[in-house]
């Protein structure tokens, strides 16, 4: 487990549930893995933050758990790159709460199993629950983030990232578009060569890849 293990551990020992991940949004940085209790809940988080999509997006965007008890025999709402990315790991259940105070939007656990199968009514208020006790922990991550006594799981977890944000910034420049469409391009260019998120952020830092005005970042990747 990594440095934020403290805030998964409830997750797995209260619930029958294979793994947990907890990521945060907003702050210092955003879309930012705190702790994954294992490979595959680290992995399952890395789809959906390369691809854009998956339950933990739609959990954030409707502020409601999104509940997959059988990942093989669902219907693929409207994530449909990851749904057929998830059959290719251990996975068999997901389970998504949104982490949230209020009106803030804090971000997701992730819980999932490696057996198809539902939550009970029992489970399920317990995540609830524990997805409220987490929110307290993250918001107050989020307020000392620059303090002297911050949760170093916290910080660590918010620089870790920060490379992506950077690299926005520089793409945003170049193809001047919006923070969210040069997220977009980042993206669509990951998945059209078969890269992570982190990879094409590192090339776009290091120069080797632009996406300015005649370069074809799209299609040969525009690297330098």
């Amino acid at each position: 487990m990594d440095a934020g293990a403290e805030l998964c551990t409830p997750f797995l020992t209260q619930l029958p549930v294979s793994g947990a991940a907890v990521s945060m949004f907003g702050g210092a940085a955003s879309e930012t893995l705190v702790c994954a209790s294992d490979k595959l809940a680290a992995k399952l988080d890395e789809l959906q933050f390369d691809l854009g999509e998956g339950p933990r997006w739609e959990a954030l965007r409707t502020k409601l758990p999104v509940l997959v008890p059988d990942v093989r025999n669902s219907h693929p709402y409207s994530w449909p790159v990851f749904s057929k990315a998830v059959l290719e790991t251990e996975a068999a259940a997901l389970f998504v709460f949104p982490v949230t105070l209020g009106a803030l939007e804090l971000g997701v656990v992730e819980l999932h199993n490696t057996k198809p199968g539902s939550l009970s009514y029992a489970d399920y208020a317990t995540a609830s629950v524990l997805a409220g006790q987490t929110a307290w922990h993250l918001l107050r991550g989020v307020l000392s983030v620059n303090s002297p006594d911050t949760n170093p799981a916290v910080e660590a977890a918010l620089m870790s990232r920060r490379e992506i944000h950077q690299a926005t910034g520089m793409v945003l420049a170049q193809s001047g578009s919006s923070a969210a469409d040069a997220l977009l391009l980042m993206r669509a260019h990951a998945f059209a060569h078969a890269l992570t998120l982190r990879e094409t952020a590192e090339a776009v830092l290091q120069g080797r890849l632009s996406f300015a005005p005649g370069n074809d970042a799209h299609g040969s990747g525009g690297l330098q």
